[in-house]
């Protein structure tokens, strides 16, 4: 008895002695995580492929058509910025950022390890933040790959029947950079969706559903339905995306160029920030 009292005290002044974790390791441990998992390289390198795949396929039948062209509606034509980042490789970035982005919190609530990580980090809101910077920044990096990609490949392709542009036309950094910030905008919402909801499968399909399905239901046509359709990040990308200018005389409600970008800046805010609210005030 008196040798397990008197060492009790030296492990409890020990743990006490343990200094608590800085913003910086935790930035660590949650690149570890990430990195340690075997899906992780094999994801991000199918969907850039596929992505950049998407964009070279995209390019080719814009070839063709410009072959049944005549000289001067080829004159006219000219190159689509659009045309480089085609909707269905960028919906599928989405759905896959989104999705991979939940997982960062889903699965630790799934295998039990938000218990450890609570106990050994009891900030739970700087744990959140830490995965958001990481997943952030993982997927700007893949999403400036990939948007830098497809441009590429499609100017190499259409640079033969030359109607290729530079990246200093009128329009293409704009569509570089929206293109690239979409994947840590929707990688931020799964995560936001993955706190709140803690289920794999529930998360997957209001993701799939929030980013993809649901702005097609809104028309253009009606001042309060183009507004909900405006305020999705996947309207957002096509306006900032496409070079063009809104018709005056159009009955439909057009999306603006700031506003497009307040969405992409809003949505993750608000993802994150209910994240840490929820998980500061919710029993693991």
């Amino acid at each position: 008895m008196t040798t397990l009292s008197s060492a009790t005290p030296t492990i409890s002044a020990v743990t006490a002695a343990e200094p608590p974790a800085r913003f910086r390791n935790l930035l660590v441990s949650e690149w570890i995580k990430i990195r340690s998992l075997r899906s992780t390289p094999w994801t991000l390198a199918l969907t850039t492929l596929f992505v950049i795949g998407s964009a070279a396929v995209a390019a080719l039948a814009e070839i063709n058509n410009l072959r049944t062209m005549s000289a001067a509606a080829r004159a006219d034509q000219g190159f689509h910025v659009f045309d480089a980042f085609p909707p269905p490789g960028y919906m599928t970035l989405m759905l896959v950022a989104g999705s991979v982005g939940a997982l960062t919190v889903v699965s630790e609530y799934s295998s039990g390890l938000i218990r450890t990580t609570t106990v050994a980090v009891p900030a739970r809101g700087a744990v959140v933040l830490a995965k958001a910077v990481v997943t952030a920044a993982l997927w700007t990096a893949v999403g400036t790959v990939i948007s830098t990609g497809c441009f590429l490949v499609s100017q190499a392709l259409l640079n033969r029947q030359q109607a290729g542009v530079p990246l200093t036309h009128p329009g293409v950094l704009r569509a570089l950079v929206a293109s690239a910030l979409l994947a840590p905008v929707c990688a931020l919402i799964g995560l936001g969706f993955g706190a709140l909801i803690r289920h794999s499968a529930t998360t997957m399909v209001t993701s799939a559903f929030t980013l993809v399905m649901l702005p097609p239901v809104f028309s253009q046509s009606a001042h309060w339905s183009a507004a909900m359709s405006h305020a999705m990040p996947v309207t957002a990308w096509k306006r900032l995306v496409q070079n063009w200018a809104p018709d005056p005389h159009s009955l439909a409600y057009s999306a603006t160029v700031p506003g497009s970008w307040a969405v992409y800046a809003l949505w993750p805010l608000i993802a994150v920030v209910l994240a840490v609210v929820v998980v500061r005030h919710r029993d693991v």
